[in-house]
């Protein structure tokens, strides 16, 4: 068993959480203002009220600061930071295809509303940061990992139509809840965000079920 911390321990630990939490707020709101590129962890360092070193040895390079700022939009100012754990927890307790499709449908319109920014800075990112680029990938194979976990939720509870492996049902989780169709429907389409929510879960429920 595990010596229990010292006041000292936990004091240290607290303040790299704070600190974490305001290079990462720091960043967010300079890349969505300046953009990636015109973001520079001086700047970030600066509007922190940090050192420099404080950036690497928090979170680490510039791609790594910008996975952070996304995770810190994804998970909202109350939630908890294990977002696809939370979901699974949902998932699991819905008792029928329909709430799960409900869940599904609310809980990315909210998550959307949240990220859409973060993600644009992420487009243009990839495109002059290799780095940015490969933790993207990594990201979206975990994110195409857990549309597979609630494609089996769907098939364990008759969700699924006949045919539809729950490899092809995450596929088509993906693309229908993908950012950029978010980002069309809303930000250049112009719809509302229940819109947004009554499409998702209509065509969720029309393609897998």
């Amino acid at each position: 068993m595990p010596a229990p911390s010292t006041p000292a321990q936990i004091r240290r630990s607290v303040q790299a959480t704070a600190t974490r939490a305001a290079i990462t707020l720091a960043a967010h709101r300079l890349m969505l203002e300046r953009g990636y590129v015109a973001t520079s962890i001086g700047a970030i360092a600066d509007e922190a009220g940090v050192a420099v070193q404080t950036i690497y040895n928090s979170i680490g390079n510039k791609a790594e600061v910008l996975s952070a700022v996304l995770d810190l939009a994804a998970a909202g100012p109350d939630a908890p930071a294990l977002l696809p754990d939370v979901m699974r927890r949902r998932v699991a307790a819905a008792v029928s295809a329909p709430e799960i499709i409900r869940i599904l449908a609310d809980w990315f319109t909210e998550l959307h509303a949240r990220t859409s920014g973060v993600f644009r800075v992420i487009g243009q990112a990839t495109a002059v940061d290799p780095e940015v680029a490969k933790l993207e990938l990594r990201r979206a194979a975990g994110r195409l990992h857990h549309y597979g976990e609630a494609a089996s939720a769907l098939r364990a509870r008759r969700g699924l139509r006949a045919g539809l492996s729950d490899h092809e049902a995450a596929a088509a989780i993906w693309a229908l809840v993908h950012p950029q169709v978010y980002e069309s429907f809303v930000t250049d389409l112009g719809w509302s965000a229940s819109a947004y929510r009554e499409w998702l879960g209509k065509t969720l429920k029309a393609t897998l079920s």
